[in-house]
């Protein structure tokens, strides 16, 4: 084989191996672009499920403290209740009482 075309065949090798690290370097930023890309997606994604799980746990606690909390009001209520029926039972006597104690003098 002549030097001359000994020579284009290297130059042609040269020239392919060029254009194939080209394309390494042109595929390989693509596929870190992408993987920028999926990244951000499951960033995002993440991010929007944390906040449905947080929003239903906050639901989840607002049920639970009004539950609590009517059953509270329930209680102080029967409790006041019970509170003004012995008073008025009371009543009668307390007047009485003070009458005398008026009366005595």
């Amino acid at each position: 084989m002549p030097r001359k075309e000994v020579l284009s065949s290297i130059k042609d090798a040269e020239k392919k191996a060029s254009q194939k690290i080209d394309k390494a370097r042109s595929d390989a930023t693509g596929m870190v672009n992408k993987s920028r890309i999926d990244a951000s997606e499951v960033i995002a994604s993440g991010k929007k499920d944390a906040e449905v799980a947080a929003q239903e746990m906050i639901a989840g606690a607002r049920d639970d403290a009004s539950k609590q909390a009517d059953k509270v009001r329930k209680e102080g209520k029967k409790d006041l209740d019970a509170i003004r029926d012995q008073s008025e039972k009371n009543r009668s006597s307390a007047i009485d009482t003070v009458l005398k104690s008026f009366t005595a003098e």
